[in-house]
């Protein structure tokens, strides 16, 4: 294999350049779906734990339908599929006028999916907690949703540190699916320095390494958030 390495590449304009603008949006787009897969996954956490069997069954739908259609699939019916069913004025608003189309279909389309492996991370981790506590809160005057805010939630989500760790990475790498609806992302120009250079092996090294320390330094620092806020006694759940 006569393969002709250049590393020094990756380090010239404008390719240099390309990598930190790709890392800037895969940022961008994992933090910004994070804040629709963290709040709206925490409002079902609690619906799914709910006395409520309405609530109960509400949310149980949600996690039901958007765990189980692939992530891909779900990209597609909201970019060329939903626009379509939207009156002509929404449709084209939607399609064209929106800030970033694309990018703001890959920011919902992966918070709404997260949203559902949130959920189930919350419920585990409310019902981790146990009745005792609840009931404890109840016993002295306090009503449904002050024991949530006061007991189970602030317990709760100090257990549930590790898995939702795992599920913002998970949004991390799954920001990479965005390029298949034309999100110029780090993956996208990865693949954009080697059509110009052809030099691949260079372009997807950096971005593995990139991915990787990335990652490892999300995971670096919440551990440390998980040793400081560790519930004595209580085993995290993982």
């Amino acid at each position: 294999m006569n393969y002709n390495w250049n590393w020094g590449i990756l380090f010239r304009d404008p390719y240099l350049g390309w990598l930190v603008d790709g890392l800037f949006w895969t940022i961008s787009l994992s933090l910004c779906a994070w804040v629709i897969a963290f709040s709206l996954g925490s409002l079902l956490g609690i619906m799914r734990t709910s006395s409520s069997r309405v609530l109960r069954l509400l949310g149980t739908v949600y996690v039901e339908l958007f765990r189980n259609v692939p992530l891909l699939v779900q990209l597609f019916l909201w970019y060329f599929v939903f626009p379509e069913l939207l009156p002509d004025d929404a449709g084209r608003w939607v399609k064209r006028e929106m800030p970033m189309p694309a990018l703001s279909t890959a920011i919902l389309a992966i918070g709404l999916y997260t949203a559902s492996r949130v959920c189930e991370q919350v419920r585990s981790g409310i019902e981790a907690v146990g009745v005792g506590q609840q009931n404890a809160g109840k016993a002295i005057g306090m009503t449904e949703p002050q024991v949530y805010k006061h007991v189970l939630l602030p317990n709760a989500f100090r257990i549930i540190i590790p898995p939702l760790t795992s599920e913002f990475l998970t949004i991390f790498k799954n920001s990479s699916l965005a390029l298949t609806i034309g999100v110029v992302e780090l993956t996208a120009m990865t693949r954009q320095i080697e059509e110009y250079t052809f030099q691949g092996f260079e372009a997807f090294t950096a971005a593995t390494v990139i991915y990787s320390v990335v990652t490892f330094t999300v995971m670096f620092l919440m551990r440390i958030v998980e040793r400081r806020v560790r519930v004595p006694g209580m085993i995290p759940v993982s």
